[in-house]
């Protein structure tokens, strides 16, 4: 059954109100919209990161829910861990309800960090979901450049300047490496429709086994965006195809929101400070059309695999 919104909005979250995260930031819009439509006792397990440190400041907790911290590089050994445990004292007669897990890591403790851990939890099987908040960079400890930073983008350790036009290289593609596991369910959304990130939160959670969801969030500070702009870029992010809205169900892959129209990737970097050098001068137009094939190709794939028509 489809979510709807209404239905939630006297729902109380598994987050407070009370937490420190930035003005327009999308770590706390994506937990708020996930986990809006799971209605199973929850375990929360999160590696550090922004959405950790800001939320659990001591001793202080913006949790409601059972909430575990772990290091940056082990979220999904500990998710992992914290099920088969579960599992076990189920078996054994000592809980007597059906609970699941949730862990929660920002894409530097997903993409680089954490990602042996995450690949060791997928292959084994185990009942849990595990969301990333991809903010494109390691902003907890000083706006470093991940390998889900944008191609072009400005950050501390790959400087837009005479030498390099910022990040030279593509981001990784996660989520397809994820799937790439044989999990029986994986997602990517943004937050610019809160039912498609709460219907696939939902599925996921409720979908036996392991499962990933990717949610591409704005970090207002390193993205340099007014924080009032958090749902246009979403939306931007996903209009110019740059952040392929779908998810993959037992293999079987499919589109779950396709643009109208082709918008070029301008429109998108535009309006962020990362993106403010790529339109200065003829040097940088190059890297634009590089960026843009990139995101035509890209796309072009995921219409393939979802056996979606071509558009150019």
């Amino acid at each position: 059954m489809a979510i709807r919104i209404k239905d939630y909005t006297q729902k109380e979250s598994p987050l407070t109100n009370g937490h420190r995260m930035c003005p327009g930031c999308g770590a706390p819009t994506a937990v708020h919209q996930g986990l809006m439509g799971v209605e199973s006792p929850l375990v929360v397990v999160n590696a550090t990161g922004c959405l950790e440190v800001s939320t659990t400041v001591y001793p202080f907790s913006s949790w409601r829910v059972p909430w575990i911290h772990t290091a940056f590089e082990n979220a999904g050994a500990g998710v992992s861990g914290v099920e088969a445990a579960y599992v076990a004292l189920k078996k054994r007669g000592k809980i007597d309800r059906d609970i699941k897990f949730v862990a929660f890591g920002g894409d530097g403790g997903t993409y680089d960090i954490g990602l042996q851990a995450l690949s060791g939890a997928l292959e084994r099987g185990q009942d849990f979901t595990y969301i990333c908040y991809n903010n494109g960079g390691y902003m907890n400890t000083g706006a470093q450049r991940s390998s889900a930073t944008p191609k072009g983008a400005n950050a501390t350790t790959s400087p837009a300047g005479s030498v390099i036009p910022g990040k030279l290289q593509k981001p990784k593609d996660l989520t397809a490496i994820a799937e790439a596991h044989h999990v029986p369910y994986v997602a990517q959304t943004t937050l610019f429709n809160a039912t498609d990130v709460a219907e696939k939160v939902k599925r996921a959670v409720e979908t036996p086994g392991p499962a990933f969801v990717n949610i591409l969030v704005p970090c207002v500070l390193f993205w340099g965006i007014d924080p009032g702009l958090q749902q246009d870029i979403c939306k931007l992010a996903a209009d110019t195809r740059f952040w392929p809205v779908y998810e993959v169900v037992d293999g079987v892959w499919k589109l779950t929101y396709k643009p109208k129209k082709r918008i070029p990737i301008e429109e998108f970097l535009k309006p962020q400070g990362r993106f403010r050098h790529l339109f200065k001068g003829e040097a940088s137009k190059a890297m634009l059309d590089e960026i843009q094939a990139d995101v035509d190709a890209d796309w072009k794939k995921i219409l393939d695999r979802c056996g979606e028509t071509w558009e150019g």
